[in-house]
């Protein structure tokens, strides 16, 4: 937990919000997000587990998936538990260091899965454009060096700014915009100079989220580029058809904030709930599509889940 001194801020507690003009229905709303939330545990424990299982699986490609599995697992154990306590219970109260340390490892897990999903990309690049070589380049110390950067990153990246949120006092509103905390959120809500705070939080997500984004476009390019050197047409359908999940994993986490960012630049006027919406798909929808996307697109794992079951099945029989 991140304690704060907040003696100088007039407010208790941080409420958050559920879905804006939509709080007559929240109860019907719920029926949904639960659904997504069964299905995000079950999806993405299933991966981890079969590939954990599966020595034939303990290849680069399943590693970043299940690393991605687990970045999965954890930013949705601490966005759909708070949502939910709103739409049955209508619990909106948090305290000041239990939303600091929700922020922190919401923060903490996009950040995860910014950089496994760059992690993915350049296995795509190595497996398509030296493919002799693909397992001396990717070998399971680096895998486990990259993973270990990727964690390291994240923290550098993400520690500071729930420490420097301590220093601030909140005393014009307590009332956040999403149904849990973020950091551009708290601050707006801050009545101190949050000017340090601002310039950090938007540094670490264009070096992080930014550069990851520009890295994996240049992974694809040289992806493309080699692809279309290779001479037959079935070849290059072949290659491509390795990249669609991660094509769709990388669509599935950025694209929602890119389209969230341009909406809050534009200075578009749109209802409240469009803008939570949106908030809500970037970081809700990856985690329950990523392993649908991946087991229907995926024959070994799919081979190896009904393998799984049939198996379990059988002995209990």
């Amino acid at each position: 937990m991140f304690p704060i001194n907040n003696t100088n801020s007039i407010f208790p507690t941080f409420l958050v919000t559920g879905i804006p003009e939509l709080e007559a229905v929240h109860i019907w709303i719920s029926i949904p997000f639960s659904a997504m939330f069964f299905i995000t545990l079950v999806g993405n424990v299933t991966i981890m587990t079969v590939i954990w299982r599966e020595q034939t699986l303990h290849v680069p490609m399943y590693l970043f998936l299940v690393m991605l599995a687990a970045s999965d697992l954890g930013l949705s154990l601490f966005t759909f538990p708070t949502m939910l306590r709103i739409f049955w219970l209508d619990a909106r109260e948090l305290t000041f260091s239990a939303c600091f340390t929700q922020m922190f490892f919401i923060h903490t897990f996009q950040d995860f899965e910014s950089a496994i999903i760059l992690a993915m990309a350049f296995d795509r690049y190595v497996a398509i454009a030296h493919p002799l070589h693909y397992s001396s380049i990717l070998t399971n110390s680096v895998i486990a060096r990259i993973g270990l950067a990727i964690v390291i990153r994240a923290m550098v990246a993400q520690v500071p700014l729930p420490i420097l949120l301590r220093r601030l006092c909140f005393c014009q509103s307590n009332i956040l915009s999403h149904s849990y905390c973020l950091h551009p959120d708290i601050l707006k809500l801050s009545c101190s100079d949050t000017k340090i705070n601002s310039i950090l939080g938007l540094f670490m997500v264009l070096s992080n989220m930014g550069l990851d984004f520009l890295l994996i476009s240049l992974s694809y390019v040289l992806i493309l580029k080699t692809v279309l050197s290779i001479a037959s047409h079935g070849g290059r359908l072949k290659a491509l058809n390795t990249c669609i999940s991660h094509l769709c994993a990388v669509t599935l986490f950025f694209t929602p904030m890119i389209c969230l960012s341009i909406l809050y630049r534009a200075g578009t006027r749109l209802p409240k709930a469009i803008y939570v919406l949106m908030a809500n798909m970037h970081f809700l929808i990856p985690p329950v599509m990523n392993p649908i996307v991946y087991v229907v697109k995926t024959k070994q794992i799919r081979d190896k889940i009904l393998k799984l079951f049939i198996k379990k099945g059988t002995e209990e029989y």
